[in-house]
């Protein structure tokens, strides 16, 4: 009887925790069963209204990846589906950015296949590091890393659409030869290209000032004005599907009467796109076979870099709106989903995606309330590819440019400059290695901004601040932790201040920052003390904490004397306290003193 009842509790014990694992591998089993039917309305606002801006941005970041403006669309629908399955947090939407398609760009140069298989494996990285749990790499990218990137990035984006509102052919994409003949062409701009670029750009910055003009929803307004200013906020939040729109009805009309005064999109490929592998080898123009090896090879470091921003991106946009709406994400499944969608995308003919910290904006603050609206974003989407696509070819491509101009903007934060100077100047060093690396190749920016950063870092780990004081016995404190980088440094200050002293002085060294310590460490320790001896001074170790004060006992150092305080070292080299008296001991008998030292920690503590 008991033996069956164990087994149900067993049974029921298994169920619960396999249910519990699901839910944790498909957040969507959190949300769905409690979904509700007042959600569904502002689910299906959000999503159309993130839909109208998902696609103009889509096509025109097609343009910034160099590929074909259908591919945009092709890369943007399947993260909605996806995320509302992996994803962990409300507000994402995934689909293509101004960041993505320029390091796409940097990468396959505006091959379509190329871009489609990085995708693939992109993707297949995010997912492995995902389940390999490995998403704390990314705190390896720092603050000034990223800002310096993105700021980079805003630029080289945003000159890189004035060719299109000046309506000049054939410019090179390499940055500086870009602005080179950009400047130099000038002459040859198209009139009915600028003027429709500089009008479309004045609309969406006027548009959007409207926006933020607004002011807060706290404010008591009559009836009337509130709808006037719904009404403002929705056309100022579509203002770049009505922009798109107004303008390729504008050039439909001149195109109508035989009057082709703007460069338009042109053909376009129609319907949805076939759902297939994506392809492992392409044919060049010349009719050579590329083999899979040889398409890997060609991509090199990217293959790494692109899918470390894609996941830096997308996390950072999810962690900023989770901390503003009060909910927490999970950035290994954010991982997950990622890459997922990545590699369904590639199936589906899509480049690589991440996180749109804009479209995410809008999705937030129309008001969703769960990851279904990503869905209805994502049939917007399939709706434009299907019917659509011939209203496509009349897009205007400096209309285009003014959307992603209008986009990256914001990017270009200045501010961040000056904070950097005024809280630690030595920031700036990674950020402007990675700002400017970036404008010789994107890549190179956030792989060298890295380099220095993890340098800064190592050199503070190698050169931790040593305070020294002198009580008539030098008192050094570490600033930091202690390891095997530091040890040379610590070892020179000891021997120059202390042991080639006239006559030697004996050194109480502070440990309570130091929490690990290594071989490393202990074998310098081990000379030290030596020398200390040799010399007839005394090195103490003063406020240990119990993990390091085991290691060191473990050790067998001969001579090794410790203590809880920096005033009981002092009395017992002064003289007025016996070992006894100041609760210094000896390595002797080290088992049986640490349990007794372990001990006085544990009551110190709970005093």
């Amino acid at each position: 009887m008991s033996q069956s009842l164990l087994g149900r509790v067993s049974a029921v014990g298994w169920g619960c925790c396999s249910y519990s694992t699901l839910k944790s591998c498909l957040p969507i089993l959190s949300w769905l069963p409690r979904y509700k039917l007042k959600w569904l309305q502002m689910d299906l606002l959000a999503g159309l209204t993130v839909g109208l801006t998902a696609v103009p941005q889509a096509l025109a970041y097609a343009e910034v990846a160099g590929l074909p403006v259908q591919y945009g669309l092709y890369s943007a629908f399947m993260g909605g589906f996806i995320y509302a399955l992996l994803g962990t947090s409300k507000d994402v939407t995934l689909g293509p950015t101004a960041i993505m398609s320029l390091l796409c760009f940097s990468v396959v140069g505006g091959h379509p296949h190329q871009a489609v298989l990085l995708s693939l494996l992109c993707g297949l990285i995010q997912a492995i590091m995902a389940l390999l749990r490995l998403g704390f790499l990314l705190d390896f990218i720092s603050f000034p890393v990223i800002k310096g990137f993105t700021c980079a990035a805003a630029v080289t984006i945003s000159f890189g659409q004035v060719k299109n509102i000046l309506g000049l052919q054939d410019i090179p994409h390499d940055f500086i030869l870009e602005v080179y003949y950009t400047f130099y062409r000038i002459p040859e701009a198209r009139i009915g290209d600028v003027v429709l670029g500089l009008l479309c750009l004045s609309l969406l910055v006027m548009l959007m000032l409207m926006k933020k003009s607004l002011g807060s929803d706290d404010i008591p307004y009559s009836t009337s004005s509130r709808f006037a200013r719904k009404l403002v906020w929705t056309v100022a939040t579509m203002r770049n599907a009505l922009v798109v729109v107004a303008a390729t009805l504008v050039a439909f009309s001149w195109n109508g009467y035989g009057h082709q005064v703007f460069t338009i999109t042109g053909e376009t490929s129609r319907g949805l796109p076939p759902f297939r592998p994506p392809p492992t080898t392409y044919i060049t123009d010349n009719g050579t076979v590329v083999s899979f090896g040889e398409i890997v090879e060609g991509f090199g470091e990217d293959l790494v870099v692109i899918p470390f921003m894609g996941l830096l991106e997308s996390i950072a946009i999810a962690k900023a709106f989770a901390s503003q709406n009060d909910y927490r994400i999970d950035a290994n499944q954010e991982l997950l989903a990622i890459g997922v969608t990545n590699i369904m995308g590639s199936f589906v003919s899509g480049y690589p995606v991440t996180g749109s910290f804009g479209r995410t904006a809008v999705n937030s603050q129309t008001g969703v309330c769960t990851q279904a609206g990503g869905i209805v974003t994502s049939v917007i989407v399939l709706l434009s590819l299907a019917f659509l696509m011939p209203a496509f070819y009349y897009i205007p491509k400096a209309s285009l440019a003014a959307v992603v101009i209008c986009a990256v903007a914001p990017m270009m934060d200045y501010q961040v400059v000056a904070n950097m100077w005024r809280i630690r100047k030595l920031d700036l060093l990674p950020f402007f290695v990675t700002f400017l690396m970036s404008f010789w190749q994107v890549q190179y920016g956030i792989v060298g901004g890295i380099a220095v950063s993890g340098a800064l870092l190592l050199y503070n780990t190698a050169r931790p601040q040593i305070k020294v004081s002198d009580h008539g016995v030098l008192v050094m404190e570490l600033g930091s932790g202690l390891s095997f980088p530091a040890t040379e440094h610590l070892s020179h200050i000891m021997h120059t201040q202390a042991l080639q002293a006239s006559p030697p002085r004996s050194v109480i060294l502070d440990c309570h920052h130091v929490s690990i310590i290594d071989y490393s460490v202990i074998s310098e320790i081990r000379d030290l003390l030596r020398q200390f001896k040799l010399r007839k001074v005394r090195l103490y170790f003063a406020r240990l904490q119990p993990s390091v004060l085991k290691v060191l006992l473990a050790a067998d150092l001969q001579d090794l004397v410790y203590t809880h305080s920096v005033d009981a070292a002092l009395q017992m080299e002064s003289g007025t306290s016996s070992m006894t008296d100041a609760n210094f001991v000896q390595s002797q008998n080290g088992e049986e003193m640490f349990d007794a030292e372990q001990k006085e920690f544990s009551n110190s503590a709970d005093q």
